[in-house]
């Protein structure tokens, strides 16, 4: 039975709140003010929290912090009355799942509850995957992130996952485009049933459409019985069309159909067969100027994009880059059965700092060589593969640049130890060299930037 902690000072709202949600199911715990709840949170672990953000001795921003400080990371579904719903909002960027004004809807809140706690436990199943499925890295791995733009594919990913909707995926290689695509079924309705994948970019043009839709015996050469395609073998279930950009424009109009009549034709065959499954579909390319140069049918893309969940390059969830790394160096430490036990400050800022073009798969690739290489219980600088963009350039975030021109003799470590001391340089100039706040701009703590400036000379 999923708990949920309300909290309001009004005792008759608490009472009114408790028996509604009771009627649905749910397991209630009261508090009068933050004080109480957040003592109630030190030894209950509710699904959700009802929050009003009107308290006598906090608001429900305080709280949230407060939480936050105390490590405990539940969805919290804010309710505010008419005139403060500009705080609400604020309260939104911070954190929290959702907020609902008073006098509250009471079918909205049902459903608001019922959503925060399918995303909680969306999110508690990777985390237990992350943990227990080695074998399943690639649906695991990317989804490992604290970064608000991975939140917000969560919070998508539990909007969804109930629905039949068709849903296009969007995002560069390595970004995790299938683990969006195996997470929904696996929380679905359908999760007992087919999860079918097919890959557009590698099946031959000629062969696509048995591929897809099957064929009837003797309907061209090489066709000596009859065979069903993927969608017929995933009734019930999903398709999930990877590239679903390099899939033929005359393939794109039997898919089409597909999705309109829910029925195809085998091959060679007069029968319409009718099928019952969702399509989920995910691309790296641009899917509208695909439509604008007649290279993907109109109709399809917004058939296929009804609703589109696009996956961040890890670029631009640098927040992200320490949890990946200290994850996979444990995990491939677990099983080349080295003791490791973390990486060094030195190696962890070089990798921060780039670019991840293979985004979480290059990381993951990294770590692993990182890790059967490795001569010490901690990983070095040296430790770590050569890793660059392509481009001749290491680019930083602070616009820092380095060339690492192929005729240079230096040890990686020289070229990282020179980029570091630019980029104290530069942030000790645009603070006028002022260490409290260059120290503050570059996350380091006074004493750690003056033995910098002591070792690169800057004293």
């Amino acid at each position: 039975m999923s708990k949920v902690l309300i909290v309001d000072d009004e005792e008759g709202v608490c009472e009114m709140l408790k028996d509604v949600l009771e009627d649905e199911g749910f397991e209630i715990t009261l508090a009068y003010n933050a004080k109480d709840a957040l003592k109630i949170m030190e030894t209950e672990f509710p699904d959700t929290v009802l929050l009003d953000i009107r308290l006598p001795d906090a608001d429900g921003i305080e709280v949230m912090d407060k939480l936050k400080q105390m490590g405990i990371e539940v969805p919290v579904i804010l309710m505010t009355a008419f005139g403060t719903t500009e705080i609400a909002i604020q309260a939104m960027k911070q954190g929290a799942h959702d907020y609902l004004n008073k006098p509250l809807n009471l079918d909205e809140l049902v459903l608001a509850v019922q959503k925060s706690i399918k995303m909680q436990r969306l999110v508690s199943e990777v985390a237990i995957l992350r943990e227990e499925l080695d074998q399943e890295t690639d649906s695991v791995d990317s989804f490992i992130g604290q970064s608000r733009h991975m939140q917000d594919v969560f919070k998508t990913i539990g909007k969804v996952v109930d629905s039949d909707i068709t849903v296009l995926i969007q995002g560069e290689s390595g970004t995790g485009k299938e683990v969006v695509a195996r997470t929904i079924h696996s929380n679905s309705r359908r999760s007992s049933r087919p999860f079918i994948k097919i890959n557009c970019a590698t099946i031959p043009e000629q062969l696509m459409e048995s591929e897809l839709f099957g064929h009837e015996k003797g309907s061209f050469t090489g066709a000596v019985s009859q065979k069903a395609g993927k969608f017929e073998i995933a009734h019930n279930g999903i398709v999930f069309l990877d590239e679903i950009g390099e899939l033929p424009l005359h393939t794109q109009a039997k898919l089409l159909r597909v999705l309109q009549e829910k029925e195809f034709e085998r091959v060679g065959g007069t029968k319409s067969i009718e099928v019952d499954v969702r399509i989920l579909a995910a691309t790296n390319r641009n899917l509208e100027d695909m439509v604008q140069e007649g290279k993907f049918r109109e109709d399809l893309y917004y058939r296929l994009n009804v609703v589109n969940v696009k996956l961040p390059p890890l670029r631009e969830r640098k927040e992200d880059i320490s949890l990946l790394i200290n994850y996979f160096v444990k995990k491939f430490a677990r099983k080349y059965n080295k003791n490791i036990s973390g990486i060094s400050q030195e190696a962890m800022i070089f990798a921060e700092k780039y670019a991840w073009p293979g985004n979480v798969r290059e990381i993951k690739n990294v770590c692993e060589q990182a890790v059967v290489m490795a001569r010490n219980s901690v990983l070095m600088l040296d430790d770590m593969p050569l890793i660059g963009n392509g481009n001749g350039f290491l680019e930083f975030k602070n616009n820092a640049k380095i060339s690492l021109d192929t005729n240079d003799k230096r040890s990686l470590k020289d070229i990282v130890a020179e980029v570091e001391k630019q980029v104290i340089l530069k942030s000790l100039n645009e603070n006028n060299w002022n260490r409290q706040n260059t120290a503050k701009a570059l996350g380091l703590n006074r004493r750690s930037l003056y033995a910098k400036m002591k070792e690169y000379d800057l004293l």
